[in-house]
């Protein structure tokens, strides 16, 4: 099937010169109007290669076939060859800047306009061959890059999931039920929201916050190595059992560096952050490493008052349950550590979405028994 060309002119004579120059080689349709250029190329634009168009022509001009075209699109598709009487240099100007491809003007040699036109059917064909290809190759990556994403989640939650189960091995070793893990989570998600909120300057995105949240279950990952003995102990510990239960933050480091590999960069470096640090506290007087204020990172900062406000609210094997409210005037009063100012500002705030998450928790374990 050959190619189709356009001619346009309102001198029946040009028509037929350029219909035998270049019907040998192109399947030739003419108009003689921008009327009947235009319902052409609302019936069958879609099949013409290329088009030669007169600029002045009685009712419809060449100019509104070309306000025509550019409106719908067409200029990107069928390259137009302006053929015209017109000698100043701003028509052709304006007429290339409307996306005309080619300007010739008359009288018109023969050979010219077969070799410009071949010249202009091919590098269309040319490129809109390339944009073909583009657009399948752009599509095929699509559809790659949702399956990657695909996988990359389920990649994401297994990971998730793992984490948590290795944070559940070391509840149950408290005799707990795991319910902490999944409490400090949600309290770690609440309070970073809200700082994320207040301050900026924390660098706390929703992705930041999503990998914090993720890798909070493993802050006591240590404690499977703990003695049972220390672990369980319902009593008070001796100053040495103290100091012994203190290396489940390095214990934990330890652990993580052994599976170093398994997941992100950013998840690896904030796990061990939290692992490492959420014993810190803001005066210095915290372990391992006795850091102070913001030399804490923030994941721990965030990891340690939910972890504390979960424990107070949570039946351990040494004490009962604290009521909620004790538990918050405990976090402000500093009984359980001293913790930044900035996020006690947080918690403040966050009061009621903490104490109704407790609410949740005891409502499901009523329902359980």
């Amino acid at each position: 099937m050959r190619e189709k060309v356009l001619i346009v002119d309102d001198v029946e004579l040009n028509r037929g010169i350029l219909a035998v120059a270049l019907g040998d080689k192109y399947e030739v349709i003419q108009a003689a109007d921008g009327v009947q250029t235009i319902d052409i190329l609302k019936s069958e634009s879609e099949g013409i290669t290329a088009m030669l168009l007169d600029l002045i022509m009685p009712n419809v001009d060449g100019y509104a076939v070309l306000d025509y075209m550019r409106e719908h699109g067409l200029l990107d598709r069928i390259p137009v060859i302006v053929i015209s009487a017109e000698s100043a240099r701003d028509v052709e100007v304006k007429c290339l800047e409307m996306g005309v491809t080619d300007f010739v003007r008359k009288p018109f040699d023969v050979v010219t306009v077969r070799r410009r036109v071949k010249n202009t059917v091919d590098l269309f064909m040319y490129k809109n061959h390339l944009e073909d290809k583009v657009r399948l190759q752009t599509r095929e990556l699509e559809e790659k890059n949702k399956l990657f994403q695909a996988q990359a989640e389920q990649i994401r939650e297994t990971n998730e999931k793992i984490v948590d189960v290795l944070g559940t091995v070391v509840e149950y070793r408290n005799l707990e039920s795991g319910e902490h893990i999944k409490r400090v989570k949600e309290f770690t998600n609440i309070l970073a929201e809200k700082a994320a909120e207040k301050y900026p300057e924390y660098g706390l995105t929703p992705e930041k916050i999503a990998v914090i949240v993720a890798a909070s279950p493993l802050h006591d990952i240590g404690k499977i190595v703990i003695k049972d003995s220390v672990l369980l102990k319902p009593g008070r510990l001796t100053d040495e059992e103290f100091e012994y239960m203190k290396t489940h933050t390095t214990k934990g480091c330890e652990i993580l560096t052994q599976i170093a590999g398994t997941w992100s960069e950013e998840y690896e470096k904030i796990s061990y952050e939290i692992c490492r640090h959420h014993h810190e506290r803001y005066d210095g007087k915290g372990y391992p490493d006795g850091l102070a204020g913001e030399d804490i990172p923030i994941s721990a900062q965030l990891v340690s008052i939910a972890d504390g406000y979960g424990a107070l609210v949570s039946d351990r094997v040494y004490k009962k349950a604290i009521e909620k409210g004790k538990a918050y005037q405990m976090i402000l009063d500093g009984e359980c550590g001293t913790f930044s100012p900035r996020l006690i500002e947080c918690f403040k705030e966050s009061r009621q979405e903490f104490e109704e998450l407790v609410c949740r928790y005891e409502m499901k374990k009523e329902n359980q028994i």
